[in-house]
């Protein structure tokens, strides 16, 4: 588990790796060993997705390979660039928009590489790392600085690394999000049956 532990205060016991997976902004400038990076895209590799399409791909960089890494953070947007230049491992996930046996549209595309993405988050949870991930890129940027070719779309941002001191945020907004209080709607608001709006009795 992370040194600077979260956890969800969850209205019935879930696993411990869903509780402390948060996402910070402040990140320690400690290295992620290349064997730990390569741990999560395995586990990203085993998601579940629709026909089996996997449509994920990940372009990643560490800051051992700046050239790489600057391209990457150059794709999110300005507020995120500011506190994401200091996470060790950036990263962008990508969708393909075709099915690869037919050529059709898959619209579970997104919610399939959402899948390899939260497998990533929690398998990093296991490590001790933290990821965050975020919808402010400029997925145009992306197409054009990584050659992205059609019927591929970026879809977010990550920054990923040990979890670092809140303290070297810039006070305010950024900094608060780090110990605030985690909340979340309850599931009356959207575990349904019936009909829309009416709460399912297993929530009760």
């Amino acid at each position: 588990m992370p040194d600077h532990k979260r956890p969800a205060p969850a209205a019935v016991p879930i696993h411990d790796l869903i509780s402390h997976r948060w996402s910070p902004r402040a990140f320690d400038a400690k290295p992620v060993e290349t064997e730990k990076l390569r741990s999560l895209f395995e586990a990203a590799r085993w998601a579940a997705s629709s026909y089996n399409a996997q449509p994920w791909y990940f372009i990643v960089a560490t800051k051992d390979d700046p050239v790489n890494y600057n391209k990457i953070l150059s794709t999110f947007v300005e507020f995120n660039q500011g506190w994401a230049k200091n996470a060790p491992v950036v990263a962008l996930s990508v969708a393909a928009h075709k099915m690869p046996h037919d050529g059709a549209q898959n619209r579970h595309a997104f919610h399939d590489v959402g899948q390899a993405a939260a497998n990533l988050s929690l398998q990093a949870t296991s490590l001790g790392l933290q990821v965050h991930q975020m919808a402010g890129i400029v997925p145009e940027k992306a197409r054009e600085v990584f050659g992205i070719p059609e019927n591929f779309e970026a879809v977010a941002g990550i920054a990923l690394g040990y979890p670092g001191d809140h303290m070297t945020l810039p006070e305010g907004r950024l900094r608060d999000g780090e110990t605030g209080k985690r909340e979340r709607k309850p599931a009356s608001s959207f575990v349904f049956t019936g009909k829309w709006g009416q709460v399912s009795p297993i929530i009760g």
